[in-house]
């Protein structure tokens, strides 16, 4: 074969992906860093609207002209506003290299379950997960800090510093540790930024996890007065105010606090919001037996049970009154003023004739319309008043708790209940829908969604991230042996699914694939290397830029996500004399690791017709030629080439 190395085109298109290309100015990019909302929607903008772009940039002018009256021009305007706001938008422009590494001693059922569970911080793993999860999550719950004055989460306490501090602070080193946006810390409230600070936590984590919904998604979020005008305010925002469903009002305790200062507070609230009104369909609450109840069916009707209905209403109507008579003892009924027949007389003889209208058991009652339960609608819509005794409340949570761990301790202050997390799953998903719950806690949604797929035979997937928070030294988690609430949460998992199988015998997916959020496994290329001497060493340490304790599992999880394919995707692994490599997602995408290479293999990749093929440089070897023949054989096939 040929050589055509001078045609061939090097795209350093990430800071570990390089893509071989011939003739191609314009090369597709896959990314090894998390999607960025910024770079999208300008994509989107530059598409619809090309006119508004100067030299690359949004002329700010000529987007105005564009829109028209659509543009506010008067800098005084309603809205929400703090300091450090328009750091939020950085922090969700910045693009994270971070990966997930598989945890298996931590996992129950990791190679035959859908359910994830991920230990990280959340922003970060919101945005490892933009790309193989956007538009993929049905519904959403979250319980974060409430911000009550002794919470602490992960805040940027600073609102004005240099870019070198920013790096700094975030932890960008030399081989690409993590980074986030700030420090766990307490948010004191007597902090001058005490709401600032919890609201630039918020916001950058709601604007992601928007992106993770479907269409038709929905997401609810519990809060208490303190924070709850401001939460309104940023979902308002960022879902906009038109996708507002409800403020659920939640009866959390049902006793009275005499020692409270002032009134006994007994409630939290559950805003709901909709990605899309229009494509959000709210599912219908079963019927009690008590409501059943109320149906009879005294007469032996064939179309079944029934009850009562009046046949007449308050007021004058026209075609109204008129004498109703009984059809089997001839008594004649009619109305005193001011009250009127519901149906018209013709109406009310056809339902006498089809044995709709009941006159007692001796034919002399008043008149009534039989309601038939089969006729009635199958289900009940919720209200925005959901109570103890319905969903449950503070005490049930934490003796279902309890319950759940031998009543040995106290291991996590005010869990939710498992009723109310199953009450948000009833009116907002279907049995094959995937749910997400991003600041877990002590694994209540996790447990609610196994419980609704026991009762309903439902395949729900549950997808639960968990900071890695410490348990306090002097807690009764701790001294358990559970260093992390996430810990707890794993663990009240298996506990759960142990229970909820010994209880109904359910064959339900119990277990859960556990996930740890990591540096990548590919050394990151520093742009900001000051020297001459620093330069060649970053470029003779780049000479293998695969980490020295990355493993092919690791390697392929990282690659799997960076490709936009969700964790659950089908991996296969095939061991031919050319060598190995690993078929995803139905052999569209293949994944070579192996140390060495050869044209062989590339042979015998090309008969399983992949749409993409990935495989390491270094695997080359230096061998030039070799990589030109591959790239050329990938070509011809129209197949997408990429090395690492």
């Amino acid at each position: 074969m040929d050589l055509i190395e001078s045609s061939t085109i090097c795209t350093i298109v990430h800071p570990y992906f390089i893509r071989y290309t011939r003739h191609m100015t314009k090369p597709q990019k896959l990314k090894g860093t998390s999607v960025n909302p910024q770079e999208e929607l300008l994509a989107l903008l530059q598409a619809k609207c090309p006119e508004v772009f100067s030299d690359g940039k949004v002329d700010v002018k000529k987007l105005k002209a564009t829109l028209g009256e659509s543009v506010d021009g008067n800098g005084e305007r309603y809205g929400l506003a703090w300091a450090g706001k328009n750091d939020c938008f950085r922090h969700i422009q910045e693009p994270t290299t971070a990966t997930l590494k598989p945890m298996h001693a931590e996992s129950a059922d990791f190679d035959t379950t859908k359910n994830i569970f991920i230990e990280g911080d959340n922003l970060q793993v919101l945005k490892a997960l933009q790309k193989s999860y956007y538009g993929k999550v049905k519904m959403m719950y979250i319980d974060p800090p409430y911000n009550t004055g002794g919470d602490s989460f992960i805040y940027p306490d600073r609102f004005q510093e240099s870019k070198e501090e920013y790096m700094e602070r975030i932890g960008q080193k030399e081989e690409g540790h993590l980074t986030r946006e700030g420090m766990w810390q307490k948010n004191s409230s007597d902090n001058g930024h005490y709401h600032s600070n919890w609201l630039s936590m918020m916001y950058p984590r709601l604007f992601l996890a928007r992106n993770l919904l479907r269409q038709d998604g929905v997401i609810f979020v519990s809060i208490d007065d303190v924070e709850i005008k401001n939460l309104r305010a940023i979902l308002d925002e960022i879902f906009g105010e038109n996708n507002f469903i409800a403020q659920v009002v939640w009866e959390k305790i049902y006793t009275t606090k005499n020692d409270s200062a002032q009134l006994s507070n007994a409630h939290e609230y559950i805003l709901i919001y909709a990605k899309d009104i229009i494509s959000f369909e709210l599912q219908l609450l079963p019927r009690t037996e008590e409501m059943d109840a109320r149906y009879s069916n005294p007469d032996n009707d064939k179309r079944g049970h029934w009850k009562p209905i009046p046949l007449y209403a308050k007021g004058e109507r026209k075609n109204g009154r008129y004498t109703i008579i009984s059809p089997t003892t001839g008594k004649q009924f009619t109305l005193p003023p001011n009250k009127h027949w519901l149906y018209r007389e013709q109406d009310v003889l056809e339902m006498i004739k089809d044995n709709r209208i009941w006159f007692g058991k001796d034919g002399n009652g008043q008149p009534n319309v039989k309601r038939f339960l089969s006729e009635v609608q199958q289900g009940l819509k919720a209200r925005t008043l959901w109570k103890h005794d319905e969903v449950g409340s503070n005490d049930s949570a934490k003796r279902e708790f309890r319950t759940l761990f031998d009543d040995k301790g106290d291991y996590f202050d005010f869990p939710k209940p498992t009723t109310l997390i199953f009450r948000m799953l009833q009116i907002a998903t279907k049995t094959s829908d995937l749910i997400m719950d991003f600041f877990t806690g002590s694994g209540t949604t996790a447990h609610a969604v196994m419980a609704l797929n026991a009762e309903d035979d439902g395949s729900r997937q549950c997808i639960s991230v968990q900071l890695d928070e410490k348990c306090d030294e002097s807690s009764e988690a701790k001294k358990a042996g559970f260093n992390t609430i996430a810990d707890i949460a794993r663990e009240r998992i298996r506990r759960a699914a142990k229970k909820i199988k010994e209880e109904t015998g359910a064959k339900i997916d119990y277990g859960f694939k556990a996930f740890k959020l990591d540096d990548s496994n590919f050394k990151i290329w520093r742009s900001d290397v000051g020297n001459a001497d620093a330069l060649a060493k970053q470029m003779e340490m780049f000479i293998d830029n695969v980490k020295k304790d990355s493993t092919q599992e690791n390697i392929l999880v990282e690659l799997t996500l960076k490709t936009g394919l969700d964790l659950n995707t089908p991996t296969e692994k095939v061991e031919d004399k050319a060598g190995a490599y690993f078929k995803l997602n139905g052999g569209k995408l293949i994944v070579c690791i192996q140390e060495g290479i050869a044209e062989a293999l590339s042979d015998k990749v090309l008969t399983e017709k992949p749409e993409k093929f990935i495989c390491l440089d270094k695997a080359f070897g230096g061998n030039d030629q070799l990589k030109t023949n591959v790239l050329l054989q990938m070509e011809q096939a129209g197949v997408d080439f990429l090395v690492i």
